[in-house]
């Protein structure tokens, strides 16, 4: 039992039921496919409910325990676990709901929790009358689905075309229902439930809240009554009852009553109708093909038992409660009777039929015909059923054609009445009183019948028989579509009926019968035929009236009302005269009146409906009915019949033609008086009636008609030379008489009938709402013009629309009363109650907020061009005085006032839709929104229902979009389209407040903190911790609706553009940094909303493809912002959930509702590269890829015949503007305008002739113009989706910690993206528009690629196991495919898009980027392998695809090399430069040199050598110490990278200089324009990022690429290696003195170092005695060239002192001080800097030595023969070298020393770091650490992670060991070069150096040495001039010292350490050999 007892949370009497009723709409009314099924389920669970209808639970003492027990046991309920202890209070409100609606305890209890749940979506009431509420909502349901189910039957009456599955199921369900005594219980509940009764229990219990709580249960009550007598009335219309449910039925009909005003309530008036189809034969006569199965069916023919027991209770029963209805059953069952007569099955039933005539009596005798117009047509539920009226019109016109001969019955009877009531009118008596007037009842039936058409059915054509005179055009669809065929004969006597009552027709029924033909010509045939009768009873001759010629005809009518004029005019009160205003002596009778009054309304019926009567009476030369009419309204007659005429003119006016005419009439006539006599006291005409006469009466009939009049007129035409002559011309005077007589006073008038106040006031404001309507601000309308009026100059009046304006924008009493009007009627919408003139008071307060609306929207242009036109008016913007303190409340209200009305949506659509207009205009304007917060949230009740208005608003459930204009005809869609705008507008609502700063409106709306700061709001679902339903809530409900089925959020295909703007407030509050944080985490933990949404993923929608692309755009926005926080957060698992949907490509087999897995569909079947035949399925990335159509159709050009092609562009072009979603668009009315303006000004016959030409054509230019439009959205909506597609790409990849997409699968995702977007934008006809981003797309993919690719070889999943299928994870094919299409992609892009080239540059250079080889350690093993075994080396993975790359790009022949080389030279500047990397790129893999060829050949490499030339003065520009753009130095450093790489192969180096490269170079003077290095002097000109480097930096930036060509120049030339240094010499002597203060630097930083290491070099190569050989110059030049290379050469020794002494220790250090960032890098590049510097010097002495001379007796000295150098006082050598001064030997040997001693600290840290490289993954945490370090901040180093870790320190290993092999190498030359220097210089002294002493002067050939000494230039320099015998002995002693043991061993283990692996076997040991040997040479 336990298990039963659990509670269910969605309460048993509520929740199923609701499912219910949606399942049974969804199958009857939708018509959702699979609903049968679903239908049969919950009708097979629900059958109970049906059969027991209404029947509670009953009560028991064992749940009336367990409900006890909740509050210390606890209860079961259902779904959750354990049990749940409820609160005492709780339970104390179940017993009293139990005890309420007598339920069961369980049940009142599980409705309280279903209330509480459901508490949110009632603001305002508490748990228990929210249960109140949903208990009576589920009688409802029940209610409901039972109608519903009954109407979907097959049956005699309609048919709702269901399958006939459906109609099966419902017809047997319901079937079963009616045999177990369905009727019985439908009449006992509509008898027991009674609203009142409900209420005073409810009362009694406290269960009524406020007064919209009372309305919804009064209304869910009195529906659910009506829904069950429905239920009869449908199954009537479809079946017949049986017998006893007949009687049943007829007996509860017995016992009902009238309501106050006599008529039947709509439960009542039902049953009724629901009786009379049960009494129904009239559908046999229809004949349609199913005729005899329903004969088959029909009691009545069958069942004699069923006519007996209906007929005896009908005719022999007793008296009913009301004889009128017990009358007209009578008539239905005489009527049936009488038909079934007719039958032949009737014989049978002869005995029944006799009675017919009779019963018609009875029924006649109960006043039948008056109960059906009083009792049943005043019903208002009347006219809500179609079927109601069909069945009441086959009664009337039964009547009429089946008893004939009782028709005439009773016009014998009036005809005899009407003689009683002259005579006794004749004797002067009363007339009887015991007159019957059936007649007179039953034409006033017909005439109200027909008049009330809702639905348009025109039923009354039946009464008018086509006459052949009528074979007229318009009437082509008379009866049965065919005028000629005979019309049936119930046809044939309805219009008999007609006419015989209309001949001779007595006084007493001339009203009755107006009346009838007034209802018979309500449609616009009706109207018609009714129009020929009245014209075909006038007599032929007018003038003798009395002979023939009925009174019911045109003739008659307008003769008598020309009459009534003629003598009313005769005796018109003088207009000053008192009697005026006295009611009239003589005129017209109250009968004469009356007879006018109904026959101006016939007229006024008729001329409404047909045109053509409205201008044949109009322009009918004797009656000239306008005239006549507008005569008599000047006479005194009543009111109320100036009143009629007024709405008979207005009627008139309708037409243009008549329009016109109309105003001047009226003008001329002074109805309104316009003009004042000069004499005149007071006003006259209208003014005067309405001041005087109507205010008296307390009714205002005739305001209202003119109000009407106007407003009729105003539709037709607004003339503006209304008046001209007389008076200042244009509508101003009815203008202020309708706004301060009409409207200013209409609150504070008196009326008698409550209504009329708001009939008064929605009249005026429906005038006020049409011209500003109309209204369009022009610059004449504030240019105060003049008109000329009998000679004086009086100012001319402003249109209507600028003055309403003007009110509206000031503080006037018209703006005040339109906001008190609006207060007033949301105080009264607020009550909830019925009051009279409820829906006019709607009316007008509708009228009002369009006013404002209007003024809104128009009053930025109106003050704009105010502004320009200097006029002297002042207005206020109304937005600002909107928010003005209203006087009523004394408190800033008005704003909120119009917000209230969005509370009322449901009642009022439209009132709401003109409130979030209002508020949208508003809501622009930044300082009004905290206002508005403030407004909104000062008061909380207030405040908590306008929030429920907007989220009511939201929460609207029929949003269908794209409901089309033409279906407004229908009501329900109309509103459904104002409810749907009315979102769209709240939603716009929210983005515009959403981008002001907070607090705003949409941030209080969607539910954030206003108070505290926004970051800090929990956002929560409704309900919990006591938050409110907010409009986030209802965005999200919207959203989630139908999202967990397969197809999809409803909303995103029934309402595409409202999902747009759901999604896209998502996005903003995602994206705003004070919102993202709450919002991010409420979607993520409560809603699941992404991951929800993004399996719906693509969102393709065929007929709003725009719409689809921006909902995808909006969400993958949202989805890239969550990757990324939940990346940054480190939620692993959210990110890769989020990462498996958008990428796996494994079928998902789970699903959550059983379902395959919903990417089926998207099935790829190219499924390219996929050598695996696993079924896969289309990443959800690329089918969203797929679903963004890469082609656009673009609208063909105009074709013109009239209008110029060129000026029509340049219009259009005028006409455009960016809009609110900005895209620029043309704005196609003003356009039109323009257009229309240009037609008409036209002048000629011509111009006549040709106008519909023209406008035609004016058509086709403006649909061309909607199709440009239409384009131009659809781009932008292509490009904001691939934008997001590209965004979350790129988040994906970049964000998104790399651990949860491994290497091989990110490879394989971005080679399926790369070759997918490559396939889309190579197809034909792909847009222009999109390449940019798709080019930028690319980019990206080919970077992560390449990173990915890289980083997987560098984790050693390398080469070496060089898998077949090609590199890393991605197959070799896979890349070659991308660099085919990413050529292909650059071939196509044409001329115009060097930009989106660029991208595609960076991506083909990161492509190649892969088959890189990357840096590998040298471990100084290599040079131990053989020639031959790196010659058979199998390739490598790396050459492998560098080969197959470049095989590639030389397919694609110079088509690509042009397009790159002249990028490379011309064009945008970052294109430029990505264009010369690639040319580099491809020159340094083309073994070939197939490019160089073609970039020598082309001349392209011409062109980028001579612009360099052109550079200089753009790079002298660089220097400037205020730093300027740095594009051209960029630039620079490209193209010597380029010419540098050109230069590496001698062919390019020979074509360099053949180009002139170096001459070019030459003439740049910015080399010469070197900065001030010191650093203090610029200060405050440095950047302070750091970004932009210092001038020096900059010089730098250009001098080293020169240097650098020039040393790979001088080292690539072969053959032409003269001419080469020959040139490079000349930039040295030209530039000589800019290079001799570089070399003499005194600040030796890293950058200078770097210079010298490279200057030194070439100088090294080129400043040589023999440089000057061969060149034809003359002498004077030889010598200045022989001074600047000796001065080289000093320099050089010079700067070899500085550097080998120990300043370089002072400079290491110095370096480490410096740059405390990264001060080991920054050492070893100086280390590297200075043993290069000193290796260029040594090698420069060693080739000097060489090229003087081979043997050393005749070589030149270089090092003077001292070994001490003298040293400083604090221990450095003396800088200041005076330059004659020459460095000794000694200097040579510091420099063997220390390079020894250095070679062996580098060999030593070489191995240490080649050890810890092969054991890296042994290294202690702390050393990697340290490694690391080196590359990354020490805060950077905590952060990354392990495996990060460790590639960085294999990195920083690698380098260490190839910066330690570069620096053995350079210590082992300079070891080498100082040896060989030494040894020449020891030898030349030690054996042929002839002392200077004169005394020892016994060496031979020592004056020949002197002599050379003196002659030879060069030794002269060098100042070795004098050596005397004691320096000799001295050197010879102190270099054996210096030379010693160790220092020989140190030589010999660096030869055997690395010279002999090198193999240059054994020169040092050579070299130390020789030197040991001179030394050891015995003193001479």
């Amino acid at each position: 039992m336990a298990a039963q007892m659990a509670v269910n949370s969605g309460a048993s009497l509520w929740g199923p039921l609701k499912e219910l009723w949606d399942t049974v709409e969804g199958a009857v009314w939708r018509r959702q496919p699979e609903s049968v099924h679903l239908l049969d389920l919950q009708l097979k669970k629900h059958k109970p409910n049906f059969l027991s209808l209404f029947k509670n639970p009953p009560k028991s003492a064992e749940q009336r325990e367990k409900v006890r027990k909740a509050s210390t046991e606890g209860i079961a309920i259902q779904g959750q676990q354990g049990a749940r202890l409820l609160p005492e209070q709780l339970l104390t409100e179940a017993f009293i709901l139990s005890d309420l609606f007598d339920i069961g305890e369980l049940a009142a209890l599980e409705l309280l929790l279903a209330g509480e749940n459901q508490q949110p979506y009632f603001p305002g009431l508490s748990r228990g009358l929210v249960a109140v509420l949903l208990y009576w909502d589920g009688k409802l349901c029940v209610a409901n689905s039972l109608r519903s189910l009954i109407q979907s039957r097959h049956g005699k009456t309609f048919t709702l075309e269901l399958s006939g599955e459906l109609v099966a199921l419902t017809t047997r369900f319901t079937d079963e229902l009616m045999s177990q005594g369905l009727t019985k219980r439908i009449l006992a509940l509509v008898s027991e439930i009674n609203v009142t009764r409900e209420f005073e229990r409810l009362q009694k219990e406290r269960g009524l809240g406020n007064e919209k709580h009372r309305k919804e249960v009064s209304d869910l009550i009195k529906e659910s009554r009506q829904a069950l007598a429905d239920c009869l009335f449908a199954w009537t219309c479809q079946s017949p009852l049986c017998k006893d449910d007949t009687l049943a039925l007829i007996g509860h009909l017995e016992t009902v009553t009238a309501e106050a005003d006599g008529s039947l309530d709509n439960v009542n008036l039902a049953l009724v109708m629901a009786l009379l189809y049960c009494l129904d034969v009239s559908f046999l006569e229809q004949g349609t093909e199913d005729r005899d199965d329903l004969l088959q069916a029909l009691p009545l023919l069958t069942e004699k038992q069923y006519v007996f027991a209906v007929h005896s209770r009908l005719v022999d029963g007793g008296a009913w409660k009301l004889p009128g209805l017990q009358a007209v059953c009578q008539l239905a069952w005489a009527l049936a009777l009488r038909a079934l007569s007719q039958l032949p099955q009737g014989s049978a039933l002869v005995e029944f039929t006799e009675a017919d005539e009779a019963l018609a009596d009875q029924a006649l005798l109960g006043g039948v015909f008056l109960f059906m117009t009083e009792g049943m047509l005043a019903c208002d539920g009347f006219t809500h059923d179609e079927f109601y009226t069909r069945r009441l019109h086959s009664l009337i016109t039964d009547f009429l054609a089946l008893m004939p001969m009782k028709v005439k019955q009773l016009r014998n009877r009036a005809d005899e009445d009407a003689r009683l009531v002259h005579m006794s009118l004749q004797m002067g008596g009363e007339p009887p009183s015991s007159l019957r007037k059936d007649l007179d009842h039953l034409m006033i039936l017909i005439g109200e019948f027909y008049s009330k058409d809702t639905f348009g059915l025109e039923l009354a054509l039946e009464f008018w028989c086509p006459t052949e005179s009528l074979q007229h055009n318009s009437l082509q669809g008379s009866y049965l579509g065919m005028a000629m065929q005979r019309p049936p004969h119930k046809q044939v006597v309805l219009s008999k009926f007609v006419r015989q009552m209309g001949d001779l027709l007595p006084p007493t029924l001339y009203i009755p019968y107006l009346r009838m033909l007034k209802g018979l010509s309500n449609g616009p045939q009706c109207a018609h035929y009714c129009f020929s009768l009245l014209k075909t009873n006038g007599s032929p001759h007018g003038e003798n009236m009395q002979v023939s010629g009925s009174p019911v005809s045109w003739e008659h009518f307008f003769h008598s009302l020309m009459l009534y004029h003629e003598n009313l005019r005769r005796d018109l009160p003088n207009t000053d005269a008192t009697h005026y205003r006295l009611p009239p002596i003589r005129g017209i009778t109250q009968r004469e009146l009356d007879g006018l009054t109904s026959f101006l309304q016939l007229l006024c019926t008729i001329i409404t409906w047909s045109e053509n009567a409205r201008l044949a009476l109009c322009e009918h030369p004797q009656w000239s009915p306008a005239v006549v009419m507008l005569g008599l309204l000047q006479c005194s007659v009543q009111p109320v019949l100036k009143a009629e005429l007024l709405l008979c003119l207005a009627a008139f006016g309708k037409s243009l033609e008549i329009a016109a005419s109309l105003w001047q009439s009226l003008e001329y006539t002074q109805i309104l008086q316009t003009v004042r006599a000069p004499g005149q006291k007071q006003a006259a005409g209208l003014e005067v009636e309405l001041n005087e006469i109507e205010s008296s009466c307390e009714e205002y009939p005739l305001t209202r008609a003119f109000c009407q009049l106007i407003s009729t007129l105003i539709d037709s035409a607004l003339p503006t030379n209304l008046g001209a002559g007389l008076r200042a011309p244009g509508f101003q005077p009815y203008l202020t008489f309708l706004r301060d007589a009409v409207f200013l006073p209409f609150p504070t008038r008196a009326y008698r009938r409550a209504a009329e106040k708001w009939e008064v006031a929605d009249a005026v404001l429906e005038v006020f709402h049409k011209l500003l309507r109309d209204y369009e601000p022009q610059p004449s309308d504030f240019v105060q013009e003049m008109v000329e009026l009998q000679g004086e100059q009086v100012e001319a009046h402003k249109p209507p629309g600028h003055s309403l304006m003007f009110h509206l924008l000031n503080d006037s009493p018209t703006l005040t009363l339109c906001l008190s009007l609006l207060e007033e009627g949301v105080r009264q919408l607020d009550t909830y109650a019925p009051f009279p003139g409820k829906k006019r008071l709607e009316s007008a307060v509708l009228h009002c907020l369009c006013l404002l609306e209007l003024a809104l929207q128009k009053e930025v242009v109106f003050m704009d061009l105010l502004r320009e036109s200097q006029a002297s008016l002042i207005v206020s913007p109304l937005e600002q005085l909107l928010q003005g303190v209203s006087a009523q409340s004394r408190r800033a209200d008005h704003i909120v006032n119009i917000a209230r009305y969005l509370y009322h949506s449901s009642s009022n659509p439209e009132a709401a839709f003109q409130s979030a207009k209002i508020l949208r205009h508003v809501a622009r304007y930044p300082n009004i929104q905290a206002r508005l917060v403030g407004d909104f949230t000062h008061d909380q009740a207030v405040s908590d229902k306008l929030m429920a208005g907007f989220v009511e608003c939201l929460d609207n459930e029929v949003a269908e979009d794209g409901l089309e204009k033409a279906d407004e005809l229908e009501p329900a869609k109309k509103e459904a389209r104002i409810r749907h705008e009315t979102q769209i507008h709240i939603l716009n609502l929210l983005i515009t407040s959403l981008e002001l700063q907070a607090p705003n409106l949409a941030l209080y709306l969607l539910g954030y903190e206003v108070k505290k700061p926004v970051s800090s709001t929990n956002l929560q679902d409704a309900g919990v911790l006591g938050c409110p339903r907010s409009c986030l809530h209802a965005i999200l409900s919207l959203l989630q609706r139908g999202s967990e089925r397969r197809s999809g959020p409803v909303v995103t295909r029934q309402a595409p553009h409202l999902a747009e703007l759901c999604y896209q407030v998502i996005y903003q509050l995602c994206a705003c940094s004070d919102t993202s944080g709450p919002t991010m985490r409420y979607l993520r933990t409560s809603q699941d909303f992404l991951f929800s949404h993004l399996q719906h993923l693509p969102v393709i929608l065929p007929d709003d493809e725009m719409s689809a692309l921006s909902q995808m755009s909006w969400l993958m926005k949202i989805a890239a912002i969550e990757l990324r926080v939940t990346s940054l957060n480190r939620q692993r698992s959210h990110t890769q959930r989020l990462l498996n949907l958008l990428l796996d490509d494994q079928p998902h087999t789970q699903h959550t509702d059983g379902e395959s897995g919903m990417e089926e569909e998207s099935r790829s079947v190219s499924g390219f590269l996929h050598f695996d035949t696993v079924s896969k399925v289309r990443r959800k990335l690329l089918s969203v890829l797929d679903a963004i159509d890469f082609s656009q159709d673009v609208p063909e050009l105009l074709q013109l015949d009239f209008f110029e092609r060129t000026q029509i562009e340049q219009v259009i072009a005028n006409c455009e503007h960016v809009n609110e979603h900005g895209h620029t668009v043309c704005n196609v009315k003003l356009l039109h305008r323009v257009l229309v303006a240009e037609v008409n000004a036209l002048q000629g016959m011509a111009a006549i002739g040709q106008r519909p030409l023209l406008m035609e054509e004016v058509s086709s230019i403006l649909q061309q113009v909607v199709e440009r439009n239409r384009v131009r959205r659809s781009l932008s909506a292509k490009r904001h989706a691939l934008q997001s597609w590209r965004s979350l790409v790129e988040t994906l990849l970049t964000a998104c910690p790399a651990d949860l997409l491994p290497a091989d699968d990110r490879q394989l995702i971005i080679r399926d993206l790369l070759l997918d977007l490559h396939d889309k934008v190579l197809s034909e006809d792909t847009a222009g528009e999109l390449m940019p981003i798709v080019a930028g797309a690319v980019f990206t993919l080919t970077a992560h690629l390449s990173q990915s690719v890289l980083s997987e070889q560098q984790q050693g999943a390398g080469l070496e196991g060089g898998s077949s299928s090609g590199f890393a994870s991605i197959a070799n094919s896979a890349l070659h495919l991308i660099l085919r299409k990413l050529l292909d992609f650059i071939l196509c892009t044409g001329g115009g898009f060097q930009r989106l080239r660029a991208h595609l540059y960076g991506s083909l250079l990161y492509y190649l980027q892969i088959a890189q080889k990357p840096e590998e350690p040298d471990t100084l093993q290599q040079a131990g392998k053989s020639m031959w075994e790196r010659l058979t080396a199998p390739e490598d993975g790396f050459s492998k695809l560098q080969r197959e790359n470049l095989a590639i790009i030389e397919s694609y022949g110079t088509a690509l090399m042009e397009v790159v080389c002249r990028d490379a030279c011309d064009g945008h500047e970052i294109g430029r430069m990505l264009a010369l990397a690639v040319l580099d790129r491809i020159l340094s893999i083309d073994r070939q040199s197939q490019w160089l060829l073609y970039l020598c050949n082309s001349g392209y490499l011409r062109v980028l050598v001579e612009s360099l030339r052109q550079d200089d003065a753009a790079l002298q520009s660089m220097l400037s110490p205020q730093p300027p753009l740095l594009k051209p130095l960029y630039i620079y450093e490209s193209k010597m990278a380029l010419l540098t790489r050109v230069a590496k192969t001698g062919q390019g180096a020979v074509e360099l200089l053949r180009c002139g490269l170096v001459s070019q170079l030459v003439e740049c003077q910015v080399f010469d324009m070197v900065p001030d290095s010191d650093s203090h002097r610029m200060f405050g000109q440095r950047d302070p990022s750091g970004f932009i480097p210092s001038p020096l930096d900059r010089y730098r930036q250009i001098l080293l690429p020169a240097l650098r060509v020039f040393q790979v120049i001088l080292t690539s030339t072969t053959m032409h290696h003269q001419q080469g240094a020959a040139q490079v010499l000349q930039w040295l002597i030209v530039h000589a003195d800019t290079i001799q203060g570089l070399l003499r630097c005194q600040e030796l930083s890293q950058g200078a170092l770097q210079e010298l290491s490279l200057l030194t070099g070439i100088i090294s190569k080129t400043a040589l005695p023999g440089a000057l050989e061969g060149q034809d110059v003359n002498s004077a030049v030889l010598l200045e060239f022989q001074g600047h290379i000796s001065r080289f050469q000093r320099q050089c020794l010079c700067l070899l002192g500085r550097l080998a002494g120990s300043e370089r220790e002072r400079l290491l250090k110095q370096a480490e001080i410096a740059s405390p960032g990264d001060p080991a890098e920054r050492r070893e590049e100086m280390e590297v800097a200075m043993q290069q510097v000193c290796a260029n010097i040594m090698e420069y002495c060693q080739t000097l030595l060489l090229q003087s001379s081979a043997q050393a007796q005749f070589s030149i000295c270089l090092f003077s023969p001292s070994v001490n150098e003298p040293v400083s006082r604090d221990g450095r050598s003396d800088l200041a070298l005076p330059s004659s001064r020459v460095p000794g030997l000694g200097l040579v040997l510091f420099l063997l020393k220390t390079s020894a001693a250095d070679f062996s600290r580098f060999h030593q840290s070489h191995r240490q770091a080649v050890g810890k490289l092969q054991s890296l993954e042994q290294l202690q945490p702390d050393e990697l650490k340290e490694l690391c370090a080196a590359l990354v901040s020490a805060n950077g180093v905590e952060k990354i992670s392990s495996v990060q870790r460790s590639l960085l320190a294999k990195r920083r290993l690698v380098q260490l060991i190839n910066n330690r092999a570069k620096l053995l190498a350079l210590c082992s030359y300079v070891i080498e070069t100082c040896l060989f220097v030494l040894w020449r210089h020891l030898e030349y002294y030690l054996l042929y150096c002839t002392p200077t002493d004169p005394k020892d002067s016994i060496m031979p050939g020592a004056s020949a040495y002197r002599s050379r000494l003196t002659d030879d230039p060069f030794g002269r320099a060098l100042g070795l001039s004098r050596v005397s015998q004691q320096d000799l002995e001295q050197l010879q002693g102190d270099m054996a010292a210096g030379f010693g043991e160790p220092l020989q061993r140190k030589l010999l283990e660096v030869e055997g350490l690395y010279s002999q692996v090198r193999s240059r076997y054994t020169f040092i040991q050579a070299l130390v050999r020789r030197i040991r040997g001179l030394l050891r040479q015995p003193k001479s």
